[in-house]
This record gives structure tokens, C-alpha cells and sequence, in this order.
């Protein structure tokens, strides 16, 4: 059944067209898309609001089901049905521990990994594997890119952010390893790049031939050093072998998958000067991504932690941050609540957009689990237990979604990363702090 080869149809059309995912294709093609062949493959994506919410706002009433939504959650009303609140999830590594102050940067970076920071705002960070890299190392061979890391707010990779913790905590969500952060895009022209970049013609694949034997060559010589150098810079030439590594796989990887997709829609034009504007790019490059089957795993960083980002079309001039700490002032408590509610919205549309695209027996949100948070809970506290956690989509896995779940307090919210793992057909038994496999 050649007229099903996804690469030969493409080319045999005269145009490269971006295909979702055809159940026909994957059956003819024998291509393992899932724990269950046939299946729409799954795709995990984790979103990331800064400083916490208004908890009055965001908790539901009761526990079960979610005949209503909290006033926060309000923009997911129309596919209410595909979210679930949990509540009692905590981040105990973004407590202090006894490192002192620096809530934000240990917020972000303890999230997807549940691992400590390391205190510092020099070269030596440390922190843990998030999961989203432990998902692309189990499903990134599949696709095009084996993950996607965007964000709307820029943030330095080195310098004192937060109280002498190195600025890459408080702006990076993803890690490769406890000392290689993933600096995430912001830029949704070059996301676009990344996810439909042009086709490479034999000069091309020339070019990539010479430089791979380049590469073959730089690694037996870096190998070499390694009985020659110490501890500190084996550890660091380790990770340069890793990278090259990454690169020889990507290489080769880009040799046997079709040519990438030929975009729905126009280049964006850059960084546009409204952030709503930036969070809806992003958000619809996401979709795409995920509907063209480029990558099946994404972060998602709305606003780095601790940001003071002002919102004056939400009658909010002042900054997030500083609002944050709100004393429970009433007036910058509805401010804030202003502010959630815009980031609730975003998270409606992505969740709006993957709902209207028909994939196997549902849709593609059926096929997905998207995860909403914040590694705060009530900003003016800093307290990171009962963390607002939404876990959205997920109705062809097996997860009930349209209900409120509260959990035993202090329930590591990295027991709902295994979870999601786990309904990609990835068990891993331990994650950071985690305790156990979260019933989703």
C-alpha cells in the first residue's frame, strides 16, 4: 500500500502538505504512534502562570463533579467536560528548605522536576530533569522535534534574579539535566522556523554529511581528553558529548521522517508588541504543532515567575509581582483576579482549538493532557501547597475529566507528571520528590 507512505504521498501530491494524524496511514505504514498501535499518538504539554492566583476564585465549591466552574476557570466553560481541578498538590522543593529566601526561582525550577535549586547565582546550577525532557527521551524519536519549549517573556540565563538565585530558575521551566537547562523561544517567528523549516535540497544534505564526519571527529578527540582533565571539566565535556550526540540523532532522525509541513498560515512577522497578541501566537503555533504531529511534547511559559509585567488593557496598570503581594488589599486582590482570568482565557482558546480538531474517534484534546499551574499558590504567602493545578483533555485515555479532585495535602504534584507518563505509555516509578502514581 505505497500510496499510503507518508513521505511518498507527500511528494507525490507536488507539494509537501502537512498531514494530521490518519488512522489509515498509521495502520499501512506500520508506524507506532502509541502504546496502542492504530491509536492517535498522545501528546502531554505543560502551561506555566507566574505568582500564583486568587484561590477564592480559582478553587471550586465542592469536590466531584463540576456542575459549575470557579469564576477563574470560567473561559473553559464550553469544554468543561475535559477539565479537572485537582486540588492538595504541593511543591515541597520550592519551599526554602533551608535556603532562605527565593520563592519565585525555586517556584519554576522545582515544578516539572520536584528537585531542589541549587542556591547560586554563578555557573554551577542545579536542579533535576523535568519531566517533559524524560517524555521527549520516550517519544521525542518520533517526530520531528522531540520537544518544544515557548514562552512570551524573555529572561536572562545567568545573573542574581532572586535573592542570589541564579536568573535561569525563574525563567526556564524545562531541563535536559540537573545542570543543562532548556531556554524556551519567545520569539513565534522562529517557533515557526522550528516547526516548518524548509525542506533541505542535496546541497544541503551535502553540507550535512561533511559536518556529521566533522562531529564523528570532534567527539573521538573529545573523548581523548577525558583521562587528562578533571572532575569539574568532565562533567562538562560530558554534556558537550551529549549534545553532539543530540545532534548526530536529530541528523539522522531528519533523514528518514518526511519533509516538514507547509504551514496553515503565514511567518509571523516577530515578537508582537501586544502580549495578548504574543499568547495567542504561540498558543495557535502549539495547536499546530501538535496537530501536525512535529512534536508531542511542549512547554508553555505565559509569564517567567516573578514577573512584573503591568496590564493596563485589563485596567491594571500595575505590576503582577508587586500586586501579588497584595496584603489582602481588596482592590489589588481584583486586580490579580483580573489577571488570572486573562491567563485562564489563553488556556480556554488552546484547549477551544484542539477540541475542533477531529483526530481518530474524538478529537485531538481527547488526545492530549495539558497541564496549568503555578508552582505558587497565593502570592502574597508564598506558600506551595494546594498549588491551582488543571489538568485539561485526556477524554479518549482513560481520565474523567468535568471534575473537582481533592487530594491528601502535601500530595507531590510530581505524582501527577507519572500519571500523565504513564497515559503515554511511559512508566517511570520516580520523578524528583514524587511519592507515587496519581490516580487521573
Amino acid at each position: 500500500m505505497a500510496q499510503f507512505n507518508r513521505r511518498l504521498a507527500l511528494r507525490g501530491m507536488g507539494a509537501t502538505i502537512g498531514l494530521p494524524w490518519l488512522e489509515s496511514l498509521a495502520r499501512a505504514t506500520g508506524e507506532t504512534v502509541s502504546a496502542q498501535a492504530g491509536q492517535p499518538p498522545v501528546r502531554l504539554a505543560w502551561l506555566y502562570v507566574p505568582n500564583g492566583v486568587h484561590m477564592p476564585n480559582w478553587r471550586p465549591g465542592a469536590e466531584g463533579k463540576l456542575n459549575d466552574l470557579p469564576v477563574t476557570l470560567k473561559p473553559l466553560e464550553s469544554i468543561r467536560n475535559q477539565v479537572s481541578v485537582f486540588t492538595g498538590l504541593a511543591a515541597d522543593k520550592a519551599r526554602p528548605n533551608g535556603d532562605g529566601p527565593g520563592d519565585h526561582a525555586r517556584a519554576l525550577s522545582a515544578f516539572l522536576t520536584g528537585c531542589q535549586a541549587r542556591k547560586t547565582d554563578g555557573t554551577n546550577i542545579s536542579s533535576g530533569i523535568s519531566v517533559d525532557q524524560v517524555a521527549a527521551g520516550g517519544l521525542g524519536h518520533m517526530t520531528r522535534l522531540p520537544s518544544l519549549e515557548i514562552g512570551a517573556e524573555a529572561g536572562a540565563m545567568a545573573g542574581n534574579c532572586d535573592s542570589g538565585y541564579s536568573c535561569v530558575y525563574s525563567s526556564t521551566m524545562a531541563w535536559r539535566s540537573s545542570s543543562q537547562p532548556l531556554p524556551k523561544e519567545v520569539n513565534p517567528a522562529l517557533v515557526f522556523d522550528r516547526l516548518f523549516g524548509a525542506t533541505a535540497d542535496e546541497s544541503r544534505k551535502d553540507k550535512d554529511r561533511l559536518r556529521r564526519s566533522v562531529l564523528d571527529t570532534v567527539t573521538k578527540d573529545a573523548t581523548s581528553l577525558r583521562g587528562k582533565i578533571s572532575t569539574g571539566d568532565k562533567r562538562k565535556l560530558d554534556e558537550y558529548l551529549d549534545s553532539v550526540r543530540d545532534i548526530e540523532v536529530r541528523m539522522a532522525r531528519a533523514e528518514k521522517l518526511p519533509p516538514p509541513a507547509k504551514p496553515p498560515i503565514d511567518r509571523p512577522k516577530g515578537v508582537p508588541a501586544s502580549y495578548a497578541e504574543h499568547l495567542e501566537l504561540l498558543t495557535d503555533l502549539l495547536v499546530l504543532a501538535f496537530q501536525t504531529d512535529t512534536t508531542r511534547v511542549a512547554t508553555f511559559v505565559l509569564a517567567n515567575e516573578g514577573s512584573n509585567r503591568p496590564y493596563p488593557w485589563l485596567q491594571v496598570p500595575e505590576g503582577h509581582h508587586d500586586l501579588s503581594h497584595h496584603g489582602k488589599n481588596a482592590s489589588k486582590q481584583e486586580k490579580i483576579a483580573k489577571i488570572n482570568l486573562f491567563h485562564s482565557g489563553m488556556l480556554a482558546r488552546l484547549g477551544t482549538k484542539l477540541s475542533a480538531v477531529r483526530e481518530g474517534e474524538g478529537s485531538l484534546l481527547d488526545h492530549c493532557l495539558i497541564a496549568y499551574g503555578s508552582g505558587n499558590s497565593d502570592g502574597d504567602r508564598h506558600n506551595h501547597d494546594d498549588l491551582p493545578v488543571v489538568l485539561l483533555g485526556g477524554g479518549k485515555l482513560g481520565v474523567e475529566g468535568g471534575r473537582h479532585v481533592v487530594h491528601p495535602k502535601e500530595t507531590p504534584i510530581t505524582n501527577l507528571w507519572l500519571a500523565m507518563l504513564a497515559k503515554a505509555g511511559l512508566q517511570r516509578e520516580k520523578l524528583g520528590d514524587s511519592t507515587g502514581v496519581l490516580k487521573i
